[in-house]
C-alpha cells in the first residue's frame, strides 16, 4: 500500500526533472547562440571570421581544413564565417516577427474576450479564418507581396502567429473576467482599460512566454523555408535557407560540407528554442505546477 502511494510521487517528482533538464539544456544551446550573434562583428574585426558578403575571395568547393573550417560554396564564401554571420540575421528576423505577432495578438484578444459581443464574434471569424490557412503558405504570398528583407520577412512570418496569441489571451480572458476581483473592480467604478491593464492582463499571460519560444523555433523554419524557396532576404544577406538552396545544386558532385553546416545550425537553434518553451511550460503554466505537485 505504502509502494503504491509513492509511486505518482515518484513519477511527478521524475518528470520534473526532466523538465528542468531539458529547459536547462534548451538555455545552453540557445545562449551560445546569442553569444555568437553578438561576438560575429567582433570576431570579424580581430581576424578571426571573414567577411560573409565578399564572394570570389575564396577557392571554390574547398572542403573544411585548418584554413576552412566548414570549407567553401561555389561562389567562393566561407562557409563557417556564413553560418555564424546568419545567427543574428535569424535572430533579428525572428525576435522581430514574434515580437509584432505578440504586441498586434495581445490586445486583440484582451479586448475581444472582456468586451465580447459583436466586435468578438469579428475578431474570432477573422482569426479562425487566418488560422486555417497554411502558415508556410501564407508567409510566402505575403513575403512576395511585400519584397525582400529584414523587417519585410518578420511581417511575412509574424502574419501566422497573431491569432494563436489572440486565441490563447482571449479564451483566458473570457475565464478570468468572472472572477471576484474583477467584478468587484468594475462595482467601484473603474474603467475599462483599467480592468484590462491592472486585474486582466498580468492574469492572462502566463501561457505567452512558451508561446513566444515555440513560435520563435517555428519562425525559424519559416525563414529557412522562405530562403530557401527564394523569397526571404536579399542574395547578399547570409542567411541558411538560401544558402541550403545554392548547395543543393552541388550536393550529388559530393560537396556536402555547404549543404550539412547550415542545416546542422538551423537545426540546433530550433531544438534549442524548443527545449526552452517545453521546459517553460511547466514553470510558467499553473495547471502543470498544481499537477506536479
Amino acid at each position: 500500500m505504502t509502494v503504491t502511494e509513492r509511486h505518482p510521487r515518484l513519477m511527478t517528482s521524475s518528470g520534473r526533472n526532466i523538465s528542468r533538464l531539458l529547459l536547462r539544456i534548451g538555455l545552453a544551446i540557445t545562449l551560445v547562440f546569442l553569444f555568437l550573434a553578438i561576438l560575429a562583428p567582433v570576431f570579424q574585426s580581430w581576424g578571426w571570421l571573414q567577411n560573409p558578403t565578399d564572394s570570389l575571395s575564396n577557392p571554390s568547393h574547398v572542403p573544411p581544413s585548418a584554413r576552412y573550417w566548414f570549407g567553401t560554396n561555389r561562389e567562393g564564401y566561407d562557409v563557417f564565417s556564413r553560418t555564424i554571420f546568419g545567427i543574428p540575421v535569424a535572430l533579428q528576423v525572428v525576435v522581430l516577427a514574434t515580437v509584432l505577432s505578440l504586441v498586434i495578438g495581445v490586445p486583440l484578444g484582451l479586448v475581444s474576450g472582456y468586451l465580447g459581443g459583436n466586435l468578438d464574434r469579428i475578431l474570432l471569424f477573422l482569426m479562425d479564418t487566418i488560422y486555417t490557412l497554411p502558415g508556410l503558405l501564407l508567409s510566402i504570398t505575403l513575403a512576395f507581396v511585400v519584397g525582400r528583407g529584414i523587417f519585410n520577412a518578420a511581417i511575412a512570418i509574424s502574419i501566422s502567429y497573431i491569432p494563436q496569441y489572440y486565441r490563447v489571451v482571449r479564451n483566458h480572458t473570457v475565464s478570468v473576467k468572472t472572477e471576484l476581483f474583477v467584478e468587484a473592480a468594475q462595482a467601484m467604478g473603474a474603467s475599462t482599460w483599467t480592468v484590462l491593464t491592472r486585474y486582466l492582463f498580468f492574469n492572462v499571460i502566463q501561457s505567452v512566454p512558451v508561446l513566444f519560444t515555440l513560435n520563435a523555433a517555428d519562425a525559424i523554419l519559416t525563414l529557412g523555408s522562405l530562403g530557401f524557396l527564394g523569397q526571404g532576404l536579399p542574395p547578399e544577406v547570409p542567411e541558411w535557407g538560401h544558402d541550403l538552396r545554392q548547395a543543393l545544386q552541388a550536393l550529388p558532385t559530393g560537396v556536402w560540407w555547404t549543404t550539412l553546416f547550415p542545416g546542422l545550425t538551423l537545426t540546433l537553434l530550433v531544438v534549442g528554442l524548443s527545449l526552452v518553451g517545453e521546459g517553460l511550460s511547466e514553470f510558467v503554466n499553473p495547471r502543470l505546477r498544481k499537477k506536479s505537485g
